[in-house]
């Protein structure tokens, strides 16, 4: 049953990761974004790890996907501009991403080997894939957890620096200027003469009525 359940999630994957790239409208592509990631997680909690479906789920469907769908329904992105020459360079591009696959299998393969994998022991099983994988990060791996951290934010000042800029047609008020402001630096009394107007003149009187008018 795993087995199969495993060949389904990894076909349900591979169609919804190759529909990413050539589906026509960018919301249909990050909707099958999405389903590849779902399709992911089942493949992570089938291998019982548990802990990297969920964060999966959380982290890229839950925060990461959303708010690009809402960036490309804002924006409206002209899609048909961006995708001239598209099947021109796909063969290259293609090429490039069986390499890098190949390169990736022969770097992870090993790492599935289950006869070389550690045995745990009964204490350590009762405690869960989560707990296990905590312990070790936080114990083993706590000064790469630290620097990661450190790039991450510094990742994250670089990116507001760049985008915050001074733009000319903004308007913007400074409130410490707007409490020192004084009466007479903002309104000045100005005394002026009064103006008397003249009275309107009366209306002319009607022209009298020519010869042979009635009256």
């Amino acid at each position: 049953m795993n087995t199969a359940l495993f060949y389904i999630f990894s076909a349900v994957l591979l169609f919804a990761a190759f529909r990413v790239i050539t589906a026509r409208s960018t919301v249909h592509a990050a909707l099958f974004l999405v389903l590849a990631f779902f399709s992911a997680s089942c493949v992570w909690i089938l291998l019982r790890a548990e802990f990297l479906a969920i964060a999966l789920v959380l982290v890229y469907v839950g925060a990461v996907m959303v708010l690009f769908l809402f960036v490309v329904m804002m924006l409206d992105v002209n899609v048909d501009a961006m995708r001239q020459g598209f099947w021109k360079h796909f063969p290259v591009a293609a090429l490039v991403g069986v390499i890098i696959a190949l390169e990736m299998a022969a770097v992870l393969l090993p790492g599935f080997r289950l006869t070389d994998a550690p045995l745990a022991n009964a204490a350590e099983l009762k405690l869960g894939n989560t707990k296990l994988l905590g312990i070790e990060v936080y114990t083993h791996y706590l000064y790469p957890l630290q620097i990661a951290a450190v790039l991450l934010l510094v990742a994250i000042i670089a990116a507001i620096s760049l985008t915050l800029r001074q733009r000319k047609d903004s308007k913007s008020q400074n409130p410490s200027e707007q409490v020192l402001a004084k009466k007479a630096d903002r309104v000045r009394i100005v005394k002026m003469a009064a103006v008397v107007e003249p009275p309107p003149a009366p209306p002319a009187p009607p022209a009298p009525p020519a010869a042979g008018e009635p009256k």
